[in-house]
């Protein structure tokens, strides 16, 4: 049985539409090879496929950039179309640098050969007027070929696996350890000290590191792994107290901690957690782990984006209590878009008071270890938007009007989700309105897209 749930609410008092952008005007292209670019290398012409009269073959070093200068009628998110050539097996990192600040880290795949041509999409921040965008390469192989930039402020092209949207990107934004020192870390003890240190910090974990306790992470940090196979287990990634925190944690292989959570957002502020495979073992005890993600006391402006989650009963608290209002309203802003949820039996989300939590273009699949099991509730008044979403064999998709367990019902606007062999979306009343710019994905789009997309080794 296949059910699309398109039900359409109230946002903040006016009805709400299937979210799409105004359309804009096509992008403004800048060529690799025509001033005001500038390659640190050399312009050639020597493959085909190229626009324009060549390509920017930069430096075989980590000084071998690629910079354009490019105007915006206004400031916003812009959205970057870097076409690029990579010949060879070996994907080739930089760091994306947007007026002198690091905002990501993409890698440049490669395309099979030098004449194949690939466009990487990307979402940034930008000023009025002139903006400097500058791919550092971050390894002595250099960058791949640079052919063009298409930038466009405010396109309809949805954010890929890797660009920053929802509410970590708000209020002054997440940029983490962008513009401090990069530091490579292979031992617990190393990825300790640099976590708890003070400044902002790109903390690249080398391997699978296994510790005990609590990391108390601090502000204006990065945890990044390398490659497909890094990460940690048995300690508790500790955000709290901070606001801005200023947080990233990308790229890690989580596992569940035994009688604690994995990552534990408390009374902090921006944080992004982004592209991770976090992952438990089914216990016969619910409580054999706690949470995996959990976010609590007040905390506030956090994306959780592109991560794969899997066998793990307590999935992602958001507001720890029934009796914590005081604390709660009027926070605990929270998105979660592109996770794979898979045999996760409960809390993807479960939020008390927070509002709006907007749960977009997820995909679950195979909650049903019992008659308990369910994916997302709304409870103690929280407002949440839940759209695009895929629910495969879930026993129940979303609970709001009913309440759960001991909890008062939460609101809940459910619409465009697509439920195969799964219990309903229940929606109940209304909710305040998504204000940051954001693309929701056509349903039929997001199982494909969230499996191929989501997880470590994807950026």
């Amino acid at each position: 049985m296949k059910i699309l749930i398109a039900c359409v609410g109230l946002l903040g008092g006016a009805l709400v539409a299937v979210a799409s952008s105004p359309a804009q005007a096509a992008p403004t292209r800048y060529e690799a090879e025509t001033s005001p670019a500038v390659c640190s290398g050399t312009i050639d012409a020597n493959w085909s496929g190229f626009s324009g009269t060549g390509f920017c073959n930069g430096a075989n070093s980590t000084s071998g950039y690629a910079q354009f200068t490019v105007n915006a009628a206004t400031s916003g998110t812009a959205t970057l179309g870097i076409r690029f050539a990579n010949g060879t097996t070996t994907a080739r990192p930089a760091n994306l640098v947007v007026n002198g600040s690091t905002v990501q880290a993409p890698s440049f795949e490669g395309t099979g050969a030098w004449s194949s041509w690939m466009t990487k999409t990307l979402s940034v921040p930008v000023n009025a007027g002139s903006n400097t965008i500058r791919l550092n390469p971050t390894t002595a192989n250099g960058l791949a070929n640079i052919d063009h930039l298409d930038f466009e402020v405010g396109g309809t092209t949805p954010p890929p696996p890797g660009g920053l949207v929802g509410w970590a990107a708000e209020a002054g934004g997440t940029t983490g350890g962008a513009g401090g020192t990069t530091v490579t870390v292979s031992t617990f003890a190393d990825f300790r000290t640099q976590a708890q240190s003070s400044g902002a910090k790109t903390i690249l974990v080398n391997g699978m590191l296994s510790g005990s306790g609590t990391v108390e992470i601090t502000a204006n940090k990065t945890i990044r792994g390398v490659g497909g196979s890094s990460g940690i287990s048995g300690t508790t990634l500790n955000i709290e107290d901070m606001k801005p925190a200023n947080v990233i944690i990308q790229n890690m292989n989580i596992r569940g901690v035994r009688g604690n959570d994995a990552i534990q957002i408390e009374n902090a502020t921006h944080i992004w957690i982004d592209h991770n495979t976090m992952s438990s073992t089914i216990e016969n005890d619910p409580d054999y782990y706690d949470g995996m993600l959990d976010i609590t006391h007040g905390a506030d402006y956090v994306t959780v984006s592109w991560n794969v989650v899997r066998n793990h009963w307590k999935t992602s608290l958001v507001g720890h209590s029934d009796s914590n209002a005081g604390e709660d309203r009027g926070h605990l802003r929270v998105t979660y878009h592109h996770n794979w949820f898979d045999r996760t039996f409960e809390r993807s989300p479960r939020v008390r008071f927070g509002e709006t939590v907007h749960v977009f273009n997820n995909y679950y699949t195979n909650i049903n270890n019992n008659s308990a099991s369910y994916a997302i509730a709304s409870l103690m008044d929280a407002g949440l938007l839940v759209e695009g979403n895929v629910f495969e064999n879930v026993q129940q998709a979303c609970w709001s009007a009913s309440g759960y367990a001991e909890s008062d019902p939460g609101r809940l606007v459910a619409r465009n989700n697509s439920l195969t062999n799964s219990g309903p979306c229940e929606a109940n009343g209304t909710v305040a309105a998504i204000p940051y710019r954001y693309t929701a994905d056509a349903v039929g789009t997001v199982k494909t897209s969230v499996t191929s997309g989501a997880g470590v080794g994807k950026i």
